[in-house]
């Protein structure tokens, strides 16, 4: 009789054995991993007798066992990535092999099935899928796939920063964004105006959304594929990276019942996230929740989402205006582009609103600077913002590989730092693909706008005056942030530069 004992909430790792094969294992539910020291064979009560019937006829019989079905999937899908990885190399092995040019239609239908199970014969088919699987794989944020002359290349951003992926052939390249096209409902015959679309893969078990744009170029159409994250992947605030002492500040301001809350810094910087991050500290049962983005980058049951639609007039104003008119609570403003959606925003939090939104600028004082070009009177400023939250995203060294360095007296000259301190440079290896870093953080300066703020904008609406000022308040500011990260080893001296330091 086999010991049908049930195993709970194991992190359990693949185990393949010789002889056995290991995709009759996937098919048959019935997976091998290491426990107590002894090689054991897992189901699931779901699958108990597809893996029971396979179980009795193996060879070697090892100790069976059942597993929660939490733990099992989690299993089951490490053993989807073995899969996934083996099929990968096989493909770049034999890329040298012609790929089938005319693919029928009934192969380019979209199918919402995992694309890790998915044992679909299309190259084109299976290499997109790959090309999603290695993207989710190494983090990425972006897939690009460029054009030139005589040959292709596929780009992923990872971390920020665009890194080669694979080189393909012409012919290659034009196939694997028409499949593109028709996972994301485009048109696949158009090839002379811009495309904008959007798709789901299923990876892992896991839905992502994927935000796709295609681009006519001078060599062929070129696209660019944002991975977005789910509303349940957005990190709460304290796991965005911020030092403690700010996002305690953070949670003060989002307890205020009205005004508005600016999150500003260049493109890239964090600054959606951070705003949805807000938004999922704020949302209870009993707050009417309404965005306006554009266009809606991560879709959340607890919230109401607009998305504006320019051809038909929805602009940030008028989908603004007709918010105000839905009783909200909570509003997010995607983006102050213009004088009327600032206008509006800020008469939104006077009236009782809490606004959150962002603005292209490099600093708060800057934003400042930027509401008064937007004809927003100082004494409205001043009684309406609550907090201003500069912020950029840091690169962190792999902790693997990077190496101790001396900084240079001239470095230290530079960026007021102390003499000969010790920091870290990137070096890179295989855990950080070679780039030297895992990973980012944020960063940011928040500007509290309390009385001594107010009085300050009373008297002086320059920028060089009011930076003075919060200096003698001690505001820290994203340069000095980044000089003690630097200091504690924890990124580059690059990476500081790179982002800001001495940018006071």
């Amino acid at each position: 009789m086999m010991n049908l004992q049930k195993i709970h909430s194991m992190e359990l790792e693949v185990y393949e054995i010789e002889r056995i094969d290991t995709n009759l294992n996937i098919k048959n539910y019935l997976l091998f991993s290491k426990y107590k020291d002894k090689i054991v064979a897992f189901t699931s009560e779901k699958y108990l007798v597809e893996a029971t019937n396979y179980y009795t006829k193996l060879p070697n019989k090892y100790p069976f066992k059942i597993l929660d079905e939490d733990s099992f999937d989690r299993l089951y899908n490490k053993y989807l990535e073995l899969r996934t990885d083996k099929a990968i190399k096989t493909m770049q092995e034999n890329e040298e092999d012609e790929v089938e040019e005319d693919i029928s239609l009934t192969d380019f239908l979209r199918t919402s099935s995992d694309i890790l199970t998915s044992e679909e014969s299309a190259p084109i088919i299976k290499f997109v899928n790959a090309l999603f699987y290695q993207a989710v794989k190494k983090r990425a944020s972006d897939i690009h796939i460029d054009v030139q002359e005589k040959k292709g290349e596929v780009k992923f951003r990872i971390d920020g920063m665009l890194t080669k992926n694979v080189d393909l052939d012409k012919k290659v390249v034009n196939l694997i964004i028409r499949r593109i096209k028709v996972i994301s409902n485009l048109d696949i015959s158009e090839k002379r105006i811009p495309q904008d679309g959007r798709t789901q893969i299923k990876i892992a078990g896991e839905v992502l959304d994927i935000r796709v744009s295609v681009l006519p170029t001078f060599y062929g159409e070129r696209v660019v594929m944002r991975i977005l994250m789910q509303s349940s992947q957005i990190p709460k605030i304290d796991e965005l990276g911020f030092d403690n002492t700010l996002i305690k500040d953070i949670q003060k301001l989002l307890k205020s019942s009205h005004g508005i809350i600016l999150v500003t810094g260049p493109t890239g910087s964090g600054k959606s996230t951070s705003l949805h991050s807000f938004l999922r500290e704020v949302a209870t049962p009993e707050k009417n929740i309404i965005t306006v983005e554009d266009p809606v980058e991560y879709k959340s049951d607890k919230i109401t989402q607009v998305q504006v639609n320019e051809k038909v007039g929805l602009t940030f104003p008028a989908a603004l205006r007709s918010i105000l008119r839905q009783d909200p609570d909570v509003i997010m403003v995607g983006e102050m582009r213009d004088e009327e959606t600032a206008s509006i925003a800020i008469r939104a939090a006077l009236t009782g609103h809490l606004v959150f939104s962002t603005l292209h600028t490099n600093s708060a004082v800057a934003t400042i600077s930027r509401l008064l070009d937007m004809q927003i009177k100082p004494f409205l400023i001043s009684s309406s913002l609550l907090g201003i939250l500069a912020q950029r995203l840091v690169r962190i060294l792999c902790p693997y590989c990077k190496q101790e360095d001396i900084l240079a007296k001239e470095y230290s000259n530079d960026y007021n730092l102390p003499k000969n301190s010790k920091i870290y440079k990137a070096v890179g290896c295989e855990k950080c693909n070679y780039t030297g870093y895992i990973g980012r953080r944020s960063v940011g300066e928040l500007l509290i706008i309390n009385d001594d703020i107010k009085e300050l904008l009373k008297t002086t609406i320059d920028e060089h005056s009011i930076k003075t000022a919060l200096e003698n308040f001690g505001f820290q500011t994203i340069s000095k942030q980044l000089a003690i990260l630097l200091l504690k080893g924890e990124t580059s001296l690059d990476e500081a530069i790179r982002i800001g330091l001495g940018n006071e």
